[in-house]
């Protein structure tokens, strides 16, 4: 239900941009409906993120605890709706002389370091920037939850995603890779299932589940970080959970 909320919200930037766009013929007012629109939707997930937040938790939510979870979420999720459009929404003109708008921010850097003179300066640039937002984007996918789990403000939330990610690469690749997946299974159920409030409870597991990590370091100073003990940490969640197998999962009745 909770994808159902973000499909309408993807909705406005979607369809009702280009229906001002034809009936007033302002381009700008077509353009400024889009990134409001797309802005909307990164307030959605920061409300969502703080919803599903509770079935990690073994509880429950309700819409209602969705609408008053706006007034929580709403300036961070207008933050990092408003980076990712600066970064991806192409605003600089494009190289056709057919197309007005074509070139994000990150098309343009890219592009420009890529023709630097000399070239080997300019790949070694190239390839600098280019890890760079891999790295963002490998950290700043836990934002959302880490605002949510963390209650930390935005400047702190980008912080804490990024010690994460140094701390848990291995985690955080997995995440991207097995977000990725999940994306895609959701186009043929048409963003239904798990959709983008499925990876965002996953991320939301993820995260709580690695702060049993830094909850046992804070308690055993001085301990080995490579060796955290998980069977001990998660004897609790796995007795919580119990065993769930393929066919309990598609009739649960039946048990």
């Amino acid at each position: 239900m909770l994808n159902l909320g973000f499909l309408a919200a993807a909705a406005i930037p979607i369809f009702v941009p280009p229906i001002v766009g034809r009936l007033t013929g302002l381009f700008i007012l077509e353009l400024i409906l889009t990134i409001a629109g797309f802005a909307a939707c990164s307030i959605y997930l920061a409300a969502a993120s703080y919803t599903i937040k509770s079935i990690s938790d073994y509880g429950t939510f309700t819409f209602k605890n969705l609408l008053s979870n706006f007034k929580f979420a709403w300036p961070a999720g207008l933050v990092m709706g408003l980076l990712l459009i600066f970064l991806f929404f192409p605003f600089f003109p494009g190289t056709n002389a057919d197309s007005i708008i074509s070139s994000s921010v990150v098309a343009v850097i890219l592009r420009f370091y890529i023709e630097m003179k000399p070239p080997l300066l300019g790949f070694a640039l190239t390839a600098l920037i280019f890890w760079a937002f891999v790295f963002a984007f490998l950290s700043f996918q836990f934002y959302f939850t880490v605002y949510a789990r963390l209650g930390s403000k935005i400047k702190k939330s980008f912080k804490k995603c990024v010690l994460i990610a140094l701390d848990n690469t291995g985690l955080a690749v997995f995440m991207v890779i097995n977000n990725t997946v999940a994306l895609v299974i959701s186009v043929l159920f048409a963003f239904m299932f798990p959709g983008p409030v499925g990876v965002l409870l996953y991320l939301d597991e993820a995260l709580r589940l690695r702060l049993l990590k830094y909850d046992w370091l804070e308690a055993n100073p001085g301990a080995n970080r490579k060796k955290i003990p998980w069977d001990e940490l998660l004897i609790e969640e796995r007795e919580r959970t119990g065993t769930r197998t393929f066919k309990n999962f598609i009739f649960p009745w039946k048990d």
